[in-house]
């Protein structure tokens, strides 16, 4: 499993191979099936292992917000140490294994004891490691660009400035040459990520700590609606078009359920 990680941090995941992993560990290719049914199976164990590497504090930390920050910046830091994680998980078929739902349990923990219903705790996990992933997108794309070209950012960066210059001087775009004036055209991601972090956490505050939640209403779609309209969630999210039964957040499921992890 190292030496699989081993590859996928250096060279990228289309340099992972099983005859590649048995040529670092001086085995034959097929004695590895003895282990895994192939590469996805491989892949998927690998994510597993990377969520797992850091581990949650034993005790749940400060508030609601303090516990989803610690959620984010760990998923942040995996990203960081192991870019292509970002292509598998993202994706609407995810690797299911133990750490990995251990990640969205702990979040949705964060939040257990304010008054949500589990499906709206899911969807704000899902809505902040969302962020992490967007922000991330920029780190993998960039690994992965200087690996291609061998160009580093700095030095693409540096190669395109004349022209930048030149099309900020001819007074078209004001404010990106006021921008360039103070910072440059570099971007801390860390210092960007932490911003976008910090102010969709300001936005869920809205929701978690100032909506009114009557016992029998729901937080959700349905909910929501019932409270503008005055209408049982169950009625509207009937409404809504949902064939399956309704769950106790007021939601329609849908006839083919959606997954954990999206």
């Amino acid at each position: 499993m190292r030496t699989a990680i081993q590859i996928a941090d250096s060279e990228g995941l289309d340099a992972l191979s099983m005859r590649r992993v048995a040529a670092e560990l001086g085995a034959g290719t097929m004695s590895l099936y003895r282990y895994v049914s192939g590469k996805d199976a491989l892949v998927e164990l690998m994510v597993d292992a990377v969520f797992g590497e850091s581990s949650y504090p034993t005790t749940l930390p400060g508030n609601w917000r303090t516990r989803l920050e610690v959620a984010a910046r760990r998923e942040w830091g995996m990203y960081s140490r192991h870019p292509w994680a970002l292509r598998v998980i993202a994706t609407p078929q995810p690797p299911i294994g133990p750490n990995v739902l251990a990640d969205v349990e702990w979040a949705m923990r964060a939040m257990d004891g304010l008054g949500l219903d589990p499906t709206t705790m899911h969807w704000v996990a899902i809505m902040v490691s969302a962020q992490v992933q967007g922000a991330a997108l920029l780190l993998v794309n960039e690994v992965e660009a200087e690996r291609r070209t061998g160009v580093t950012t700095r030095q693409w960066r540096a190669s395109k400035t004349p022209m930048l210059l030149e099309i900020l001087e001819s007074g078209q775009f004001p404010m990106l040459s006021r921008l360039y004036a103070e910072q440059g055209d570099a971007i801390d991601i860390d210092k960007w990520f932490e911003f976008s972090l910090r102010h969709l956490l300001d936005g869920l505050a809205v929701l978690i700590e100032g909506t009114d939640r009557g016992p029998s209403r729901g937080t959700g779609p349905a909910g929501e609606a019932a409270r503008v309209n005055g209408a049982k969630p169950v009625d509207v999210a009937r409404q809504a078009g949902g064939t399956g039964p309704v769950d106790g957040a007021g939601q329609a499921e849908p006839d083919a359920a959606r997954g954990l992890m999206t």
